[in-house]
């Protein structure tokens, strides 16, 4: 699709607004442009123009925060545009709705972009001919950015990475280092390159975890971190205090990777892992996809397993108890099922839900089972 510029005059003074024909980006509002590079530069001569790439919530948080600093009146830059996944279809059958971070740039007033993906060519044009970035940050965009798109901004690309790199790059570093049972956790500010994650280290920092707390948890609080950091950051990538040269290299040798996650790696393997490595897994999968068990009710041995996610738990004992597969309701109020693991650790069940029906307390998923047993379950392995 063929990117349309309209030029209007309006009191007196000459704002561009860009159009899309119906199938590419949609429209940003139509506000004065700060793409236009003559209008914006006359209103802050000496700011650089930066570029956010964004999309889930954590980011919209990251770029209302860089928005404010921006505004600052001895700020070094100013915030020119916004770019973010296309909106989608929340639910099956629900509406179209933009990004968290669209949504965000609306209220702020920020020209958005939403290209199918960055290598388009009217989006790199546009880059190039009308916004015309000094630097761009990216924070969970989730597009692979080209060589051309990196060769634009002059002071080059930022990233917020929410790890300790050059451990856990890729596409899920929150949940695999959860699931690895690391603490500390941490996030880095990056150079991008075209290998992913793979570039020199700007700033980082470590942030210590309660054995308890999960990836719904840790990940916004690892971005916000990271905010900070590119707050401190910009200033000094703008001065040339910090350029790509002088920031710090990655070793290759300590590199691991945070591969995609797949639905089926929810499942809680009890009788093979641990308590400890199970409660982790729960842990790093809490915001997708989740974990699971089959368990049986009652004591017949031909009844059906039922699918059961496992919300939230905690370790009781790392050893010593009698291996069985029955799970019992502990005898304090507040306590879950308690389940014994192959090598005699006790995971702890505090919050259970069976599919399509609510979460619910351990003790509320008793009650449900009118005095019935519970099991569980070792399900065949797809090569069996």
């Amino acid at each position: 699709m063929k990117l349309r510029l309209s030029m209007l005059l309006v009191a007196s003074h000459r704002v561009a607004t860009f159009a899309f024909n119906r199938g590419s980006h949609p429209l940003r509002r139509g506000i004065s442009n700060p793409f236009s590079s003559t209008s914006t530069r006359l209103l802050s001569v000496n700011k650089a123009r930066v570029l956010f790439l964004g999309t889930p919530d954590v980011a919209a948080t990251s770029l209302t925060k860089l928005v404010k600093e921006s505004k600052k009146e001895d700020s070094a830059y100013e915030i020119v545009g916004v770019v973010t996944q296309p909106p989608a279809r929340r639910k099956r059958r629900g509406k179209i709705v933009p990004s968290p971070v669209a949504a965000c740039a609306e209220e702020l007033e920020i020209p958005v972009l939403t290209p199918e993906k960055a290598r388009d060519e009217d989006f790199l044009v546009d880059l190039e001919e009308h916004v015309k970035p000094d630097l761009c940050i990216t924070a969970a965009y989730g597009q692979y950015l080209p060589k051309r798109f990196l060769r634009i901004p002059k002071f080059g690309t930022l990233n917020i990475h929410p790890s300790l790199l050059p451990r856990w790059r890729g596409a899920s570093p929150v949940q695999r280092s959860l699931e690895a049972g690391d603490n500390p956790v941490g996030v880095s500010v990056i150079f991008t390159v075209s290998k992913m994650d793979a570039g020199p280290v700007v700033k980082q920092t470590e942030d210590d975890v309660g054995e308890n707390d999960d990836a719904t948890k840790v990940l916004p609080r690892l971005f916000e971190i990271g905010t900070d950091l590119l707050v401190d950051a910009i200033p000094e990538v703008i001065k040339g205090e910090i350029t790509f040269e002088s920031s710090l290299s990655q070793d290759e040798d300590k590199v691991v990777n945070a591969d995609m996650i797949d639905s089926s790696e929810g499942e809680l393997f009890v009788w093979r892992d641990s308590a400890r490595d199970c409660h982790n897994k729960v842990r790093g999968f809490s915001m997708w996809p989740g974990t699971f068990l089959y368990l049986t009710i009652g004591d017949d041995e031909d009844s059906e397993p039922i699918k059961v996610k496992i919300i939230k738990s905690q370790v009781l004992e790392e050893s010593g108890a009698e291996l069985t597969n029955k799970i019992i309701l502990g005898k304090a109020k507040k306590d879950g099922l308690m389940l014994i693991c192959g090598d005699g650790s006790v995971l702890e069940l505090l919050q259970v839900q069976q599919v399509t029906r609510k979460a619910m307390d351990a003790k509320s998923f008793v009650n449900g089972l009118r005095g019935q047993s519970l099991s569980w379950v070792k399900m065949p392995e797809k090569d069996e």
